[in-house]
């Protein structure tokens, strides 16, 4: 019996903590877009200076952005979660500043196609378009998110990017990937061929 009161009191006073709105800090999200901080992070309950603050992540630290705004981002890492300021984030592979995006004057290319398949080593459901495609948000297709592997035949290539509009972390894609670059696997948005 006195096992469950110290179980109970233990329960009751983390129930009290959820109800104060200061439940403990989750780390590193498994999903979200990978990024790093670029300076200091301040978090805050909202996407604004209106809000309270409710921790901070240092600089040039891994983080996984959960979403967007216009202006600030909702964010997870060693520190906390909360609303930061998006200028302080960059979505490429190291932490220095990235201007992301993509290039729309590569030249285009052709014939040929770019396909992108569901499973590795080419397998499962593909989309397959050729040069000039453009798809700007692949949740639109039901297919966000979705892609493992990438063939590229014939002479064009893509830019490929984690979210839609082609914003964050892309990448160009001359050759064939058997396995899509650990940033855009199963994490592919936004699409254009060249």
């Amino acid at each position: 019996m006195h096992h469950f009161g110290r179980l109970l009191t233990a329960l009751t006073s983390f129930l009290l903590i959820l109800a104060l709105g200061q439940a403990p800090a989750m780390a590193a999200s498994l999903s979200g877009t990978h990024a790093w901080s670029t300076d200091p992070l301040s978090l805050r309950n909202g996407p604004g200076t209106a809000y309270d603050l409710t921790g901070e992540i240092a600089a040039k630290m891994e983080i996984k952005v959960l979403r967007c705004q216009k202006l600030w981002c909702l964010v997870d890492g060693h520190g906390g979660r909360g609303w930061t300021y998006k200028r302080h984030i960059s979505f490429g592979k190291s932490p220095t500043r990235w201007p992301g995006g993509v290039n729309p004057d590569y030249p285009a290319g052709g014939p040929g196609s770019v396909c992108f398949y569901q499973g590795t080593n080419y397998t499962g459901s593909a989309l397959c378009v050729s040069s000039g495609r453009v798809i700007p948000d692949l949740a639109l297709l039901g297919l966000d998110n979705s892609f493992s592997s990438v063939r590229i035949d014939g002479n064009v290539s893509a830019a490929a990017c984690r979210d839609r509009f082609f914003q964050s972390y892309c990448e160009r894609i001359i050759a064939s990937q058997p396995v899509l670059d650990q940033y855009l696997h199963r994490n592919l948005t936004s699409v254009r061929v060249y």
